[in-house]
């Protein structure tokens, strides 16, 4: 069938008020971005009327500058979920202006089949191609676009010029049933598909086309310093030593990696070190490292959700995509970030925490306990099931007047249980099977800045005694030392 073509404003204007919208994107890579630009229009133009207008949002994870930063400024967004780290939007949500969900990133199509994220008025989504029958091939990213384009009552589609429809073949689309009805994922290895090419939809739900060209709004990262290069260094030696103990097998074991600096430098680590084989990802993103990896051959194979990936290594891989098919798979994120993928293949999981306790929880989410930093994104999905799961993070934090390490986490996101090494630029502190004291002594002398070991032992040996020693009075002491006098080192046990 002929689909109408409608400009974003007219897109727009079919939006109405309260209105629940699933989008396309996970990071800004496949994102939609002419459409709710024109809903955050349209939001200024409907509060200088003085009409309410605002509308709820549910993505794969964060979008771009033109979904989350511009429906933020615009004070467009009555609910957001499941993760954001768009400046503004968090502003927004820190604020108390937007309700957030913070949530794993597995569950979200799973809360959105079981109707637990409301009745969907809309799938906004980014598409290389559209068929008469239906089949949309989508972009650079997977995320909730599946489940969205099934749940929704209508749907606009924002056809993006700029991604080639040689993407055709890189994605799997697969979804699993709902319960009791769930069978097995027949995924045995990181490059198994056992879906389809595009997202089959009923034509007559499409109400128009946005006709587009335009690039993924993906920054570079930073050049990794000295303490980024030294933890990736550690994390490298920690794994090529566990495969020298058996503990690994020869053949290796995938590798699930978080996004930004640290994860650029843990990789490069690995893929320069000759102690460590070629190894498979199978992880929730793919950045611009991953792409030179599997180009230089220290990587044989990468299974995500998005390619968050820049212009100009986008380019490169739409240039050579016969070599890229061969190499790369999109999947939906219940299936990137799959707990029972995750504990099938062995995966190796390597995320980033924003702060550690000494007897191993970590809070990866939040400052000081109350402000949203991102959220938890797809590190627990991973870190739950993982064969070995492995939180890295500098030991100190704002030239030193924070320490990442301390007696209590402000926020609990990952709770011991699950947390098997840490690793900072200091060392690697091997947490397990080991106890409660066991744990704070290898913490401390292994991963604290220096500076702070001192202070961290005085407060161990001023707890009350029990098989987790804790004093409650005293477990905030180093936090609260920072928001009343701005340096933790003040802190006094």
């Amino acid at each position: 069938m002929a689909y109408k073509t409608m400009t974003a404003e007219e897109a727009a204007s079919l939006i109405k008020n309260g209105d629940n919208i699933a989008f396309s994107g996970f990071t800004p890579a496949g994102a939609a971005k002419a459409i709710p630009t024109a809903i955050a229009e349209r939001a200024k133009s409907e509060h200088a009327a003085g009409r309410e207008f605002k509308i709820k949002a549910i993505t794969g994870a964060s979008g771009g500058p033109s979904l989350d930063g511009v429906l933020a400024q615009a004070g467009a967004l009555e609910y957001r979920a499941p993760y954001q780290s768009n400046a503004d939007m968090r502003k927004s949500i820190n604020a108390g202006l937007t309700n957030f969900t913070d949530m794993h990133l597995s569950m979200t199509p799973q809360y959105m089949n079981y109707g637990f994220l409301g009745k969907f008025d809309w799938a906004i989504v980014e598409a290389a191609e559209v068929s008469e029958n239906g089949e949309i091939l989508l972009t650079t990213s997977v995320g909730i676009s599946p489940t969205g384009l099934k749940l929704a009552e209508k749907i606009i589609i924002e056809l993006n010029e700029y991604h080639s429809p040689k993407l055709r073949g890189m994605h799997d689309i697969y979804e699993t049933a709902n319960p009791p009805y769930r069978r097995e994922i027949p995924i045995y290895t990181c490059s198994d598909r056992c879906g389809t090419e595009t997202v089959k939809v009923d034509p007559s739900k499409i109400v128009g086309i946005v006709r587009t060209n335009r690039p993924d709004e993906v920054g570079g990262f930073k050049e990794a310093d000295a303490i980024t290069t030294k933890v990736g260094e550690n994390v490298s030696n920690f794994l090529a030593a566990e495969m020298k103990a058996g503990r690994i097998p020869a053949e290796f074991l995938p590798i699930q990696s978080g996004v930004g600096n640290i994860a650029n430098a843990v990789l490069g680590a690995m893929g320069s070190n000759p102690d460590i084989p070629q190894f498979s990802m199978f992880s929730e993103v793919l950045q611009d490292s991953v792409i030179d990896m599997l180009e230089n051959g220290h990587m044989k194979f990468a299974s995500a959700t998005s390619l968050t990936v820049t212009s100009p290594k986008l380019k490169e891989i739409y240039d050579n995509i016969k070599f890229f098919h061969d190499k790369i798979v999109l999947r939906p994120q219940e299936i990137s970030n799959n707990p029972e993928l995750v504990r099938r293949l062995g995966i190796i999981s390597i995320n980033t925490a924003i702060e550690v306790d000494l007897f191993g929880n970590v809070n990866s989410s939040h400052i000081m306990g109350k402000n949203l930093m991102n959220g938890i994104g797809g590190s627990g999905d991973f870190t739950r099931s993982a064969y070995i799961s492995i939180f890295t993070t500098p030991a100190v934090a704002k030239g030193g007047l924070i320490s990442a390490f301390v007696p209590l986490v402000s926020h609990a996101d990952h709770s011991e249980h699950s947390v098997n090494v840490v690793v900072s630029e200091y060392g690697v502190a091997d947490l397990r099977c080991k106890t409660p004291m066991q744990r704070a002594e290898l913490i401390i002398n292994n991963c604290a800045a220096p500076e702070y070991r001192d202070l961290l032992r005085a407060y161990m040996a001023s707890v009350a005694k029990g098989h987790t020693p804790q004093t409650l009075s005293k477990a905030y002491a180093m936090h609260e030392a920072f928001v009343k006098e701005g340096d933790m080192h003040k802190a006094v046990f």
